[in-house]
């Protein structure tokens, strides 16, 4: 992981040497904003080749407005994620659950790059649980754990195709039912804290490349380093790729790598194909 955060910083900084281009977006507001719903459903009644019944739906949501008065932008982003499951008669289980948001406000100094500050807030929507374990467990709820984060630092962005950032960040990781797991630090006190914060780098890195006139590859890559562990990252790095059959149906390919070790020692991986209704909102 240390090798990997080295290789996008000093990507970062190549990039940034090539001029800056805001002329795709227009003075003013500049909102965007998706909603969509994927659906599964399969059925059997005196089926010879087996199968089982099942029903799986998610609801999705991504909304983004930029607000450009050079030399100020100021972008936010609210993304959501909510799918369940059934299979038989083992009643609905949760196969999405994910919230998201971002602001960043950047001023233009005549640099290549520009002074920015962001704020971001994750949290799962409701409750989440481990499946595999006997009973069922529940392992996550609406902020809990919830991560909030500041960064301060420089940008470089090339409209609204690519952008990168790096700077001294601060995060601060909420819990309750689960602040032992999240929060807690045995090593300097006796008492169940259910607050932690943590003072370190953060690097970003988005981009949105538009392929052919109607598939879209997306990426979003998140570095965070606690300066009391500069050789630990947490890694999150969220990709998909959008093919538009029409205005309201799409085709997504979903692939997001999660390492962080306060949740888990191993890399997590979540992979999906998802064919559903989209209803662009602006």
């Amino acid at each position: 992981m240390k090798n990997l955060a080295l290789l996008i910083i000093l990507t970062a900084k190549i990039v940034t040497a090539q001029n800056p281009a805001d002329s795709l977006i227009k003075q003013g507001w500049n909102p965007g904003g998706v909603v969509g719903v994927n659906l599964s459903q399969i059925a059997f009644k005196d089926w010879t080749q087996g199968g089982s019944n099942s029903l799986a739906y998610s609801l999705f949501s991504n909304f983004e407005v930029i607000y450009f008065n050079n030399p100020w932008k100021w972008r936010t982003s609210i993304k959501a994620a909510y799918g369940r499951t059934k299979l038989e008669d083992q009643g609905y289980r949760t196969t999405d659950n994910e919230f998201y948001f971002e602001s960043i406000l950047a001023r233009k100094i005549g640099w290549p790059v520009d002074p920015y500050f962001a704020l971001t807030i994750r949290s799962s929507i409701t409750k989440g649980y481990d499946y595999k374990s006997e009973p069922t467990v529940q392992i996550t709820d609406f902020f809990d754990p919830g991560y909030v984060s500041q960064a301060l630092g420089f940008q470089y962005a090339h409209g609204k195709m690519f952008s990168s950032r790096l700077g001294i960040a601060l995060q601060q990781t909420f819990a309750n039912k689960f602040a032992a797991v999240y929060t807690d630090d045995i090593e300097t006190t006796n008492k169940l804290e259910d607050f932690k914060f943590d003072t370190g780098i953060e690097s970003v890195t988005e981009v949105k490349y538009n392929f052919y006139d109607n598939m879209t590859y997306l990426s979003f890559l998140r570095l965070f380093s606690r300066f009391n562990s500069i050789d630990v990252w947490d890694v999150r790095w969220d990709n998909t790729i959008a093919a538009k059959v029409n205005d309201y149906i799409t085709v997504n390919f979903n692939v997001v790598l999660v390492h962080e070790v306060s949740q888990s020692r191993r890399t997590q991986i979540k992979e999906a194909i998802n064919i559903g209704i989209t209803y662009s909102l602006f």
